[in-house]
């Protein structure tokens, strides 16, 4: 897994991880999100998951700690652009709404992308 990151202004900062997140990459996401919340003056960190095809249990659970982090330490975390099967993961395990993913109603049907 890659994780890019770009300034959204002084202090917004979205990381964009591109691969699988499962168990074999959680850890290497946590890290990815305290190297951003080390940054001084960072309030919000956004996780845009257009890149991420599959999330396990795993990447559910890191996600809940990253954002459960974020909050610790004055920030806040969101998740956004989660592709369809990403997104039913997300909504199944009632995770969406605390994680700030936007939108109504059931998932997008597998193979049509959000947008």
């Amino acid at each position: 897994m890659e994780f890019g990151t770009r300034e959204v202004g002084p202090d917004r900062v979205v990381l964009a991880p591109t691969g699988d997140l499962d168990l074999a990459v959680a850890p290497a996401f946590d890290r990815a999100v305290d190297v951003l919340l080390d940054r001084p003056g960072v309030v919000e960190i956004v996780v845009d998951l257009t890149g991420v095809p599959f999330l396990d249990s795993s990447g559910v659970a890191a996600l809940l700690r990253a954002a459960a982090e974020a909050v610790g330490r004055g920030a806040t975390l969101r998740v956004t652009d989660p592709q369809p099967t990403v997104l039913r993961v997300l909504r199944i395990t009632a995770v969406d709404v605390l994680l700030g993913v936007a939108g109504d109603g059931p998932a997008p049907e597998s193979g049509r992308r959000l947008g």
